[in-house]
């Protein structure tokens, strides 16, 4: 129990058990993992376990979280009364806690360069046939995707190597190729993505301009919701919220099996991209396309630099629960 007198408590604190001085040795070591945290979390509370009957029942939704969690001010005074229960284990663990990001592994975001379809100027996204020839990078998307591999190389992306996911796609394993070449990365990094990352599914856009995206795009500030009209031959219509679904499995994956790692995600499109980084940093997914991807464009996905978007000539955007936004 708590004592009624603060001033008592940290004055003199009772002598601390085996487990938390062998928890304060971990915290002593120059180098503090995410896995070695949670570690000393859980010894902590084995040793002294809590009562508090105001928390919420929990309400998941798959391993990763879009956006990351943002602790309310209603957790933070939870985490402060857990802190004086648990008396100097917490009050170290407290500032490590206050410092450490939940999205942990770093991000390269890399659209693959222009395919031969779009070098014609035609919309594919039939899954049927991405692991086509005809898929594949054309020379100009070659020459695109080397630049993104210098820009990554001149980042520091890979200094301490990295792993390579791209989408099975065939423009989008070419152009993984391409960097780890240039980067000196072994092809035993190179992860090969066979669904989360297929190219956005636009239905009956399929084999139409490209300019005729801007249509979807139009239809995605509606409604996440949203689909493009349907097709006979295969290839899927998806909204921005199925797109979403996607990459947010993916990021559950990655953030469960590489974590502190650093992850280049390699797309044969720009929707997949702009939909995950708006997720990550909260943004309006029916604002997505703002985020566009260029052919051959690389950014480092940082959850905490929230980018902002031009305010709306209209109140159609107003979303109060970003970035699940109808």
């Amino acid at each position: 129990m708590l004592s009624s007198s603060p001033a008592a408590t940290t004055a003199h604190p009772p002598p601390l058990p085996e487990t938390y001085r062998s928890s304060l040795n971990l915290l002593s070591s120059p180098q503090i993992t995410r896995r070695q945290l949670f570690k000393t979390l859980s010894l902590c509370f084995a040793a002294q376990p809590l009562s508090v009957s105001t928390v919420a029942p929990a309400h998941a939704r798959g391993l990763f979280q879009m956006p990351p969690l943002r602790l309310s001010n209603r957790q933070k005074k939870l985490i402060a009364l857990v802190r004086l229960q648990i008396l100097h284990v917490v009050l170290v663990l407290g500032e490590l806690i206050t410092k450490t990001s939940f999205l942990e592994t770093r991000y390269y975001l890399v659209r693959a360069g222009e395919s031969d379809y779009e070098s014609l100027g035609i919309i594919n996204t039939n899954p049927v046939a991405k692991t086509s020839v005809d898929s594949g990078l054309s020379e100009k998307g070659k020459k695109q995707t080397v630049r993104a591999a210098l820009q990554l190389k001149s980042m520091g992306a890979c200094d301490r190597n990295c792993w390579l996911w791209p989408s099975i796609t065939q423009r989008a394993y070419q152009a993984a190729e391409i960097i780890a070449s240039i980067n000196g990365i072994s092809r035993s990094y190179i992860v090969p993505e066979y669904s989360f990352l297929d190219a956005r599914g636009l239905g009956a856009y399929e084999g139409k301009k490209l300019d005729s995206i801007s249509e979807v795009y139009a239809l995605d500030s509606i409604s996440m919701k949203t689909k493009p009209p349907p097709i006979s031959d295969g290839t899927p219509n998806e909204s921005v919220s199925d797109v979403f679904v996607r990459v947010t499995q993916l990021m559950s994956i990655l953030e469960t099996q590489y974590s502190e790692d650093t992850i280049v995600i390699v797309s044969p499109d720009s929707d997949n991209l702009s939909v995950l980084q708006a997720g990550v940093q909260g943004l309006d997914l029916r604002r997505h396309s703002e985020l566009y991807f260029g052919p051959g464009e690389v950014r480092l996905l940082d959850a905490n630099s929230i980018r902002v978007y031009k305010q709306p000539a209209s109140a159609v955007y107003k979303c109060t629960n970003p970035p699940n936004c109808d």
